[in-house]
């Protein structure tokens, strides 16, 4: 548990997480691997983990009508797969893929609501971490969209 709780600590995504909260992270926490080409979880699936990065590149993926997945982002060392796991329904709204092998920490989301629900401040430790991420995933995918569309006006 002890390499587990140090990089959890000292990931970028949980900078600053008071001590007590990183406690009860880790006791959510798996270290996993993805092969090449293979999915982290898919549009529509439970998010029921999100992922810190420890080794490898994510794209993330939407389905564009016609076109196939679309990339609108990829994802690096240090940085968060996933986080509709915050957010009822608690959905996956884009795929995850490995574009390499791919190291990662991963949280059991269920567990870390659990404990959200249980310490409100942890809770709003994690809104606040989160919607960051989300707003500018958001404007990635808004980014994308608009370059894969408006060349066809």
């Amino acid at each position: 548990m002890e390499g587990l709780e140090r990089i959890i600590r000292e990931h970028p995504f949980f900078a600053g997480l008071e001590e007590r909260f990183t406690a009860l992270v880790c006791g959510c926490a798996k270290n996993v691997r993805f092969e090449a080409a293979q999915y982290l979880f898919h549009e529509g699936g439970p998010a029921d983990e999100f992922y810190l990065l420890r080794h490898g590149r994510v794209a993330l993926e939407l389905r564009a009508p016609g076109r196939g997945a679309v990339t609108f982002q990829t994802l690096r060392e240090s940085e968060i797969v996933g986080v509709s796991w915050l957010i009822p329904p608690y959905r996956w709204t884009y795929d995850a893929k490995a574009l390499e092998l791919v190291r990662a920490i991963a949280i059991d989301a269920a567990c870390l609501r659990r404990k959200c629900e249980a310490d409100h401040d942890l809770g709003y430790d994690m809104m606040k971490r989160v919607m960051p991420v989300l707003v500018q995933r958001l404007q990635a995918a808004r980014l994308q969209i608009l370059d894969v569309y408006g060349s066809h006006g």
